[in-house]
């Protein structure tokens, strides 16, 4: 067997340990002797002169202008300009990023000049989009992001992104946190990115620019997979100890052998979980294989494979037990806080660099003791062994146990003297990053909880603790950006969930009430086969979706009453039903399902349903005369509108006719759409806006919205009948290909017909910009166009 090794675990983890030790027992000799104290005290007197500040006239008159809460992401960075904080803040913030995700020292001119201009456009960028921004919770939108994937020609990049982002949410398990797992992965991938620009030179084309982006993206998707799928899966206790034993011998043996080993018969309970994992996890490791250069590639693999047994060996630590020695606390943290960003470099190929080597080996553990400070709380409750937990517990027991916040302090001397060499920029970003961590701790547990702590940790050396918690207590301008976007990022993800869950339970609730008043009672004049037909066709399993598009314009935009509105919402089911009646007659779709069931000329005959469509477009004008709660005027446009718009279908439905067989232009089918659907959506928009006197400005605006979310949502349907389930859809697929119908599909392409929805997706978003009223619903419902199954 071990003929197909591919490297010596056993050698490759015991170098890599001896390593840790040695760094280990130059930092504990430090801690020991507290010379941490003398220098690091020498260093904030030095450093706070730019950060504690005394009143002045200036700062009388300046009262006025008070600093905005900082997760008012916008606000917080106008405020930052106006008051001429906004340089410094993304200097020290770039140049920490540039440090800790890039390996680079502060004090290289080449690295002076790269900050300084990432630091201009980013200004630049913060500075006019928070001018002209006119949504707040914009910055992490599709539409956004598309439109920078656009520029850098990486829209079936960031597609099929954003495809394996939303099946890898929909695969974590219940005990996993889908929104830490999916921020974790964008940040990932965001590194491997930062690392693969820093890897290009000015005279990189366009062209080999674009393919490396799209390679950097799918890589660090690749790599990124490991942290839901390995490390918080193996973490949350969610396997038996029986599949927790087999997952970590199959990611072993692939590590020391460079092949996925089959999946064979799993024992456990986990089998389907597993099996998803194991062929999601194989693509994406057999993706970083191919993209390794051969001179890389063991350095990739011996990196990958410390980084997972320095976990695995603090996974099977117990709190219960009290014997691990500082070695065994301190020495896996080294391993797996440097290897983790190691491995990012090796991912991409990228040639070796000493200095990036030692620089970063040597950092991580700064940013794992402050993760874990931060963490201890949350790490205690689930019995896991940190130092900080572990000291907690065995402090009073275990007088040779390192003071883990005195190992933090030494580490933070030992980077900026002896790994920085006395740099006076990393002086300052390192010491504004411990500062800032220790107020956003206090924040985040209280004073009480915070003295506590202290009191603990802090207890032996009082006379540095007194100006550390001066520091935390005074000390201004130690915020960074990366914290604030990360604030904004999981309070918009956040948001961003719970309104579209909202919207579909409320879109739920709507439908019902929706389905309770479509059917059409007989009378005694009307006691023949029309009505039963029409009930028939309204008791399908539709989607309702411009009954309750209308009903969410006029409660929650315009303000109006829902039973008001009633007969609007029946006039709309009842002209979109009529609609699909026509459609699939033999002489147009000739479709035989509907809605899950027989269309409706199967179920009677043709004739009957012809006449059950003219019916029901008659009766839905007939509804829209009952609005006698609105102004007449008013109510006699909608009707005149509504009319119009059926004669418009018609025209589009006849467009559709005539084109089969025919090779028709993108420009030809956008008509087409408009007419056939988006003119459905225009009226379920402009119907209450109509009824509310809207201005004529504001009518253009949701025109243009409704014209783009109805091409969206017809390519949608498009794609739906090439790559959908018949019975997630109700209706049988391929039927276009069958007709010889032309589709966005059949003229673009499923890869460019996607694009086109996108791009029909972002100026519909970018639409609402121009209306004045809370259209939230119509970016959730915008969202569930193109990420429906039916």
């Amino acid at each position: 067997m071990n003929e197909n090794l591919i490297i010596n675990a056993d050698d490759c983890y015991q170098q890599a340990e001896e390593k840790a030790n040695h760094y280990f027992q130059s930092l504990y000799t430090q801690v020991q002797q507290k010379t941490y104290a003398k220098i690091l005290t020498e260093d904030i007197h030095q450093w706070k002169g730019n950060h504690i500040r005394h009143s002045s006239l200036f700062t009388l008159f300046s009262r006025g202008n008070k600093q905005p809460n900082s997760k008012e992401y916008h606000h917080y960075i106008k405020w930052l300009n106006y008051t001429g904080k906004l340089d410094n803040y993304l200097n020290r913030s770039i140049s920490y990023i540039f440090m800790r995700d890039l390996g680079k020292a502060l004090n290289s001119p080449d690295t002076e000049n790269r900050i300084r201009s990432v630091v201009e456009s980013l200004k630049n960028h913060l500075t006019s989009t928070t001018k002209d921004r006119k949504n707040d919770g914009e910055m992490f939108s599709m539409s956004g992001l598309y439109r920078l994937a656009q520029k850098e020609g990486l829209e079936s990049t960031f597609i099929w992104l954003i495809n394996k982002l939303k099946i890898v949410s929909a695969n974590i398990p219940t005990g996993m946190d889908a929104e830490h797992a999916q921020r974790k992965l964008i940040k990932i991938i965001a590194g491997v990115i930062m690392q693969e620009i820093e890897e290009m030179n000015d005279e990189v084309s366009s062209e080999e620019r674009k393919q490396r982006l799209d390679k950097a993206i799918r890589l660090g998707y690749s790599y990124g997979l490991t942290y839901p799928f390995i490390d918080d899966l193996l973490d949350a206790k969610i396997l038996s100890d029986e599949e927790e034993k087999q997952y970590a011998n199959l990611i072993r043996t692939t590590l020391t052998t460079g092949v996925v080993p089959e999946l064979e018969d799993w024992i456990g309970n986990n089998a389907e979980l597993i099996g998803y994992v194991h062929s999601e996890l194989r693509e994406a490791f057999d993706y970083i294989k191919a993209n390794q250069r051969q001179e890389t590639r063991n350095n990739f693999f011996e990196q990958s494979y410390v980084f997972f047994n320095s976990q695995e060996v603090d996974r099977e630590k117990d709190l219960a037990n009290g014997k691990y020695t500082n070695e065994e606390l301190y020495i896996p943290v080294i391993l797996k806080s440097a290897s983790s960003r190691l491995i990012v470099r090796s991912v991409i190929g990228a040639p070796e660099d000493e200095g990036f080597d030692n620089r970063t080996f040597f950092y991580g553990i700064y940013n794992q003791l402050a993760d874990d400070f931060a963490d201890m709380f949350d790490d205690m409750k689930e019995g896991a062994v940190t130092p900080y937990t572990y000291y907690l517990k065995y402090h009073d027991k275990r007088s040779d146990l390192i003071n883990p916040f005195e190992m933090y302090w030494t580490v933070i001397s030992n980077l900026i003297h002896q790994v920085y060499n006395s740099d006076k920029m990393t002086r300052e970003v390192i010491l504004d990053r411990a500062i800032n961590g220790l107020k956003r701790f206090k924040e985040r547990a209280g004073t009480e909880k915070y003295i506590e702590v202290m009191d603990l940790f802090a207890s032996g050396n009082p006379k540095f603790n007194k100006l550390i918690q001066e520091m935390v207590r005074k000390a201004d301008d130690v915020d960074f950006f990366d914290k604030l976007l990360r604030d904004h990022m999981i309070t918009s993800l956040k948001n961003d969930k719970q309104g579209q869950e909202d919207f579909i339970d409320n879109a739920k609730t709507i439908r019902t009430q929706i389905n309770k008043v479509l059917n059409i009672p007989k009378t005694n004049e009307m006691t023949d086969s029309i009505i039963d037909a029409a009930n028939y066709s309204l008791q399908g399993d539709g989607k309702r979706l411009r009954p309750i598009v209308t009903w969410f314009m006029g409660v929650n935009a315009y303000g109006l009453n829902s039973s008001v509105l009633e007969p609007l919402l029946k006039s709309l089911e009842y002209m979109h039903t009529a609609s699909l009646i026509f459609d699939d007659l033999p002489s147009q779709d000739n479709a035989s399902l509907r809605r899950g069931r027989p269309t409706l000329h199967e179920v009677y005959n043709v004739s009957i349903a012809e006449l059950t469509g003219l019916f029901l477009t008659q009766k839905a004008i007939w509804e829209q005369t009952t609005l006698e709660q609105f102004d007449s005027k008013a109510v006699l446009r909608l009707i005149q509108y509504s009319a119009q718009v059926t004669a418009d279908m018609c025209r589009g439905q006849a467009m559709d006719l005539n084109s089969t067989g025919e090779h028709l232009t993108l420009e030809q089918l956008n008509k087409m759409c408009f007419y056939k659907t988006g003119l459905g959506f225009e009226a379920s928009i402009l119907m209450p806006a109509i009824l509310s006197n809207t201005s004529k400005l504001e009518i253009e605006a949701l025109k243009k919205f409704a014209r783009h979310a109805g091409i969206a949502f017809q390519i949608k349907d498009d794609l739906l009948d090439v790559e959908g389930d018949t019975a997630l859809l109700g209706k049988t697929i391929g039927k276009d290909i069958e007709n010889n119908s032309s589709t966005f599909v059949s003229i673009l392409g499923v890869d460019d017909a996607k694009k086109e929805m996108w791009e029909n997706y972002c100026i519909a978003m970018e639409s609402l910009q121009d209306v004045p009223r809370d259209t939230k619903f119509l970016k959730y419902f915008l969202n569930y166009i193109i990420n429906r199954d039916r």
